[in-house]
C-alpha cells in the first residue's frame, strides 16, 4: 500500500520546517561519532575509575577484548507499581549481557514520580517539570563517555518523555527501551469511574472509595488503563524502540524475560555489526527522524491516546531536531481512523487491547492503511514492514481493535481548537458527539480546589463551561486537573451541558467532558483566558474546531486596563502567584523550581525548559 497523501504532506511539511535544525542536529551526531574510541584517548586513570568497581572478569573483557559496554539508565523505585518489576533488572541483563561477551554498569538512576499519588495534591506541580529534569538526570549519567549502547528502564507519565529526550541529546549512542508491562486486570474502569461519581456525590465514604480504589491499583505493574503511561509504550512501539511486542506482556514470566534477552542481544548485535563493518553504528538520533516522528503521531491518534502527548512528543520530536506543531497532529487526525476501543475510550483496558492483538496489530493495520511509514528502521535491525510482515490481520475482539476499514471512527481523537482565546486541544475519542459542541456561560475558578467547593456547595443547576485558570507552566508546573473529571461527569450525567477550559493540562485517563486544555497564551502571560468573568459566554466547538468568548472588544478592553492598573498599584492581577510565594501553602521543594518554570516555553511548544 502506498502512504496516504496526508501522511506524506504532513511528513513533507516537518521536513521544510525541520531541515535547517535537523541538519545541525545530524552534524552534532557526526561530530561525535568521528570522535576516537575511549578506550584509546581517555586518560588512563579516568577509565581506572570508571571501571574500578568492575569485576575483574569483566574488566578483562572491556580493557583486553575491547567487549562492548553497555549502560543502563533506570527509573527503579518500589513506590511506583509499573517501575517496581525493574529492581532486578539490572543483574538480570548484567548475566544476559555476560553470556554475549558484554559488559555492563548502571549509569544513572533518574527519578520517577506517580501522577497517580499527586493528583490534586503540591507535588502535581513538580509532575510536568520532572520530564526535563529526567532527560537531566539521564545526560549525567551518560557524560562519562564509557559506553557503547544505553538501555532506558522507564514506563510511566513523565519518565519515557524524559529519557527520550535525554537519550536523543546523546543520539549517537544505539539506545534500547525496556518496558516492564501492565499489572493483572482488577476492579474494571467502568466500575472505578462510576463509583468515583458516587463518592463526589458523597454516596460512597471514604473507605469505600479507598477499597474500590486499592482493588483497582493492586499489583505490580502499569496501570491498566490507556493513559500516559500505557500510550508511552504504543508511541515507542512505533517508533521501532522496543523489540517488537514488548509493551504490554505481564511484568512476571517467561514472556517479559525473553523480550528483555532480545532487548540485550538485539543492542548487542547493532554494535557489533557496526564494529565488524568498520563503521559507526546507528544512534538513536539517527534512528528517529521525522518519518519516525510521524508514526508516533498517528499511533496516538489511532489508539486514542494521552492529550500530554501534544506536549511531550512535540518536546522529544525538537531534541531531535525536528519542529513538530498541534497543526500537524490535526492535520493527521482528519485522516487517521480510530481502530482502539480502550478506557477512556472504552470498556476494556490493556491486557485486553494485548489480546486482542496488540499494539503490532494497530501498527500492522496502519501500514495497510498506508498510515505509517513502513521503511524506517527499528532497534532490532529490520525495517518496520519486515517488522510486521507476519503479524495476524485479524483482531481477536473487535470491541476492543478492529481493523482500518472497519473503524469505530473515521477519524482520530483529538482536534485543536482555535479563537480568540488562542489555540487549545481536544480529546473527542470518548467524548459522546452530540456533546462535541457546548456554548454556555462561564464559571471561572482559579484551581481545582476552588471548583470543588463550588461543587460541594451545590451551586451548578444549568449549563456552564467551567474556566481554571493560571494552571499553565509558568504559571504553577501545569499540573493535571484530574480531580475536576468525577464531579464534571456528575454534571453531565444530570443532563447538564458543561465543558471545561483551562491553560492546565488533564490526566491522559480523561475524555468524558469536552475539554479544551493546554490553552496558550495562558494567564499568568496575558492571555485573554485570565480576562473572563462568570456569566460571559464560551462556545468550545469539536465539529468547526472553534474556541471563542463573546465579549465586545471594548469590554475586554476595559478589563485589561482594569487588571493593568490593579497589578501596578499592588494589587492581584487574577492569575495565582508562584508556589513558593503563597503564604498559606508550604513550599514542598517546588520553591527549588520557581526558575526552572519561569524558563519554560508554551504548551504547543513542548513546556521546555532548555
Amino acid at each position: 500500500m502506498p502512504i496516504h497523501p496526508r501522511l506524506a504532506e504532513v511528513t513533507n511539511r516537518i521536513r521544510e520546517r525541520s531541515a535547517a535544525s535537523r541538519a545541525a542536529y545530524l552534524q552534532s551526531l557526526h561530530d561525535e561519532q568521528d570522535q576516537p574510541a575511549i578506550r584509546d584517548h581517555m586518560g588512563c586513570a579516568n577509565l581506572a575509575h570508571a571501571w574500578a568497581a568492575l569485576p575483574v572478569s569483566d574488566k578483562l573483557r572491556v580493557r583486553v577484548e575491547r567487549a562492548p559496554h553497555l549502560g543502563i539508565i533506570s527509573a527503579y523505585n518500589d513506590m511506583l507499581s509499573a517501575h517496581q518489576p525493574y529492581e532486578g533488572y539490572p543483574q538480570q541483563i548484567r548475566e544476559i549481557a555476560r553470556a554475549q561477551g558484554a559488559t555492563v554498569q548502571v549509569a544513572a538512576g533518574v527519578p520517577a514520580m506517580c501522577d497517580g499519588i499527586t493528583q490534586g495534591r503540591r507535588g502535581m506541580e513538580m509532575s510536568l517539570l520532572s520530564r526535563d529534569l529526567i532527560a537531566q538526570a539521564l545526560a549525567i549519567g551518560l557524560s562519562h563517555e564509557v559506553f557503547d549502547g544505553v538501555l532506558c528502564l522507564g514506563v510511566c507519565d513523565k519518565i519515557v518523555p524524559g529519557l527520550l529526550i535525554g537519550s536523543l541529546h546523546f543520539g549517537h549512542l544505539p539506545t534500547l527501551f525496556v518496558p516492564a508491562g501492565p499489572m493483572p486486570s482488577g476492579l474494571s474502569n467502568q466500575d472505578k469511574a462510576r463509583l468515583r461519581e458516587q463518592a463526589a456525590q458523597g454516596l460512597l465514604n471514604r473507605e469505600g472509595l479507598l477499597e474500590t480504589e486499592s482493588k483497582a491499583y493492586h499489583a505490580p505493574g502499569t496501570c491498566t488503563f490507556y493513559g500516559t503511561a500505557n500510550s508511552n509504550q504504543m508511541l515507542l512501539e512505533a517508533m521501532g524502540l522496543h523489540v517488537a511486542g514488548a509493551a504490554f506482556a505481564a511484568p512476571e514470566g517467561t514472556a517479559r524475560r525473553a523480550y528483555t534477552r532480545q532487548a540485550v542481544i538485539a543492542l548487542l548485535s547493532s554494535i557489533r555489526a557496526s564494529q565488524a563493518r568498520e563503521h559507526k553504528p546507528m544512534g538513536i538520533g539517527q534512528l528517529v527522524d521525522e518519518r519516525v516522528i510521524v508514526n508516533a503521531m498517528v499511533a496516538l491518534l489511532a489508539t486514542g491516546g494521552s492529550t500530554n502527548h501534544l506536549i511531550h512528543w512535540v518536546a522529544v520530536a525538537r531534541a531531535a531536531g525536528i519542529r513538530i506543531n498541534w497543526d500537524d497532529f490535526d492535520g493527521l487526525s482528519e485522516v487517521v481512523p480510530l481502530i482502539a476501543k480502550v478506557y477512556p475510550n472504552g470498556d476494556a483496558d490493556v491486557n485486553a487491547m494485548q489480546a486482542a492483538g496488540g499494539p503490532l496489530f494497530i501498527l500492522a493495520q496502519l501500514l495497510d492503511a498506508g498510515l505509517i511509514h513502513g521503511d524506517v528502521p527499528t532497534v532490532s535491525g529490520e525495517s518496520m514492514s519486515e517488522r510486521l510482515a507476519t503479524i495476524a490481520r485479524v483482531s481477536a475482539d473487535t470491541e476492543v481493535l478492529r481493523s482500518w476499514t472497519d473503524p469505530f471512527q473515521r477519524q482520530g481523537g483529538l482536534r485543536v481548537l482555535r479563537g480568540n482565546l488562542g489555540r487549545a486541544v481536544i480529546k473527542v475519542s470518548a467524548v459522546p458527539e452530540d456533546r462535541w459542541r457546548v456554548r454556555a456561560p462561564a464559571r471561572v475558578f482559579t484551581s481545582q480546589e476552588h471548583f470543588m467547593r463550588a461543587f460541594d456547595q451545590g451551586e451548578f443547576d444549568s449549563d456552564c463551561v467551567v474556566v481554571v485558570k493560571g494552571q499553565g507552566p509558568r504559571a504553577c508546573g501545569m499540573p493535571e486537573l484530574h480531580k475536576l473529571t468525577p464531579p464534571l461527569a456528575v454534571l453531565q450525567n444530570r443532563g447538564l451541558r458543561v465543558a471545561l477550559v483551562t491553560d492546565g493540562r488533564m490526566s491522559g485517563a480523561s475524555g468524558k467532558i469536552p475539554a479544551a486544555i493546554h490553552l496558550w497564551p495562558e494567564a499568568v502571560n496575558g492571555g485573554l483566558i485570565d480576562h473572563i468573568e462568570d456569566g460571559d459566554w464560551l462556545t468550545v466547538d469539536a465539529h468547526t474546531g472553534r474556541l471563542e468568548l463573546e465579549v465586545a472588544a471594548p469590554i475586554l478592553e476595559r478589563r485589561r486596563a482594569e487588571k493593568t492598573q490593579n497589578s501596578a498599584e499592588g494589587l492581584s492581577p487574577g492569575a495565582p502567584p508562584p508556589p513558593s510565594a503563597r503564604p498559606d501553602r508550604s513550599s514542598l521543594g517546588r520553591s527549588l523550581f520557581d526558575g526552572m518554570r519561569s524558563q519554560l516555553s508554551v504548551a504547543e511548544d513542548g513546556a521546555c525548559a532548555w
